[in-house]
């Protein structure tokens, strides 16, 4: 006989709705619908035990491949966590790499578009044929990774080096005579100078370590906008798979580009997104193996300011939302022609009206609707 239950509160103010509760389960249904219910199957005693017994084994199977599988990312994070960490151990940090933060001549630090966003981000790259610091000589390679505020998207942006620029306490000179003259604190401040937007980080980058990264990721694709050769190698216009040292003449040829030297700074742009985007790949990422080559290989030509710690880096790359569709965008600072310099030099004029444009759109939050109209 079934256990009859007293009635909840609720049943005690309206006795209308009272119903029995019994243990039996009930179906949901009305008596009007008892004819679409399957008629009851006795089942014997011992049916019943031995659908119990395989009802437990077949839960105990399914908690135990669960439980392989979550110590299996588990490892797999630690794995990662710990590869990424003794990398980041390899980079190279020196204290003077960026200007006194106190220095009044700086542009302010940035503020967030919205209360639920994060300031954006920019960090100036050089690029150098030589690993050494100390070893300073023009760079051909000028970067500004800027990071939006929502952490969704990078801009790559390329300063050409024969822009004409006023150089801070030097007067006015190409862009990377700058590097040349004061390192990367005197670039910082140039390009700080020129777009009115505060950098906050600065990295020195070896192009031709990507020679051994680009051949570990299993080579790249780029498409080539101007077909052009060099050196023996022949570059078809369209798409190009490159391995390392292809990847190297590419980025560096610029005498046979119709452009020449902005030609080969939107090379060098695409070929740092697409080794970025190699890295995102599930071959790389899912491969432990590969991934620790990787990353242990990269970590060797990089020198980045001293501010930009392990747990920075750790934090930044926690806060990105990027992803491969249209989450990395290539662009080149605004020029409005060419020209030459008092002293007969050839030069890029920069376009005072556009880079107006890029410093708002910079110090704003604002680069994707400038992307868009640019």
């Amino acid at each position: 006989m079934a256990n009859e239950q007293p009635p909840t509160r609720a049943q005690q103010e309206n006795p209308s709705k009272v119903q029995p509760q019994t243990d039996e389960p009930t179906t949901g249904l009305s008596q009007a619908d008892d004819g679409y219910l399957l008629p009851k199957q006795e089942q014997s005693p011992a049916e019943t035990k031995r659908r119990r017994r395989r009802g437990r084994l077949v839960a105990t199977v399914a908690l135990g491949v669960m439980g392989l599988i979550l110590v299996a990312i588990a490892a797999l994070i630690g794995f990662y966590a710990k590869t990424a960490n003794d990398a980041m151990n390899q980079v190279q940090r020196q204290p003077s790499m960026m200007p006194q933060s106190t220095d009044p001549s700086r542009p302010p630090e940035p503020t967030p578009a919205a209360e639920n966003l994060q300031p954006p981000l920019n960090v100036l790259i050089m690029g150098t044929d030589s690993r050494g610091y100390g070893d300073q000589g023009r760079s051909d390679v000028l970067m500004l990774a800027h990071v939006s505020g929502d952490r969704q998207s990078v801009y790559l942006i390329s300063f050409p080096r024969d822009m004409w620029v006023p150089i801070p306490g030097r007067g006015n000179a190409k862009i990377n005579a700058a590097y040349a003259w004061g390192g990367m604190p005197l670039a910082v401040q140039t390009v700080e100078s020129l777009t009115g937007a505060r950098i906050d980080h600065s990295g020195i980058v070896d192009f031709e370590g990507f020679v051994s990264i680009i051949d570990a990721i299993g080579g790249i694709e780029v498409y080539n906008f101007a077909a052009s050769g060099i050196d023996g190698y022949t570059f078809p216009a369209g798409p190009l798979t490159l391995d390392g040292k292809a990847a190297l003449v590419y980025t560096r040829e610029r005498v046979t580009l119709p452009h020449g030297d902005l030609d080969r700074a939107r090379r060098q742009r695409d070929v740092v997104i697409a080794v970025t985007k190699k890295l995102m790949t599930p071959e790389v990422l899912a491969d432990p193996g590969r991934f620790s080559e990787v990353i242990n290989l990269m970590a060797p030509y990089f020198t980045v300011d001293d501010n930009l710690t392990n747990a920075r880096m750790i934090e930044l790359a926690l806060q990105m939302r990027y992803s491969q569709e249209g989450g990395l965008r290539s662009l080149q600072a605004p020029i409005s022609g060419f020209g030459s310099s008092v002293d007969g030099q050839s030069i890029d004029i920069v376009d005072p009206v556009r880079m107006a444009e890029l410093s708002k759109a910079l110090t704003t939050d604002t680069m994707a609707t400038y992307w868009e109209q640019h």
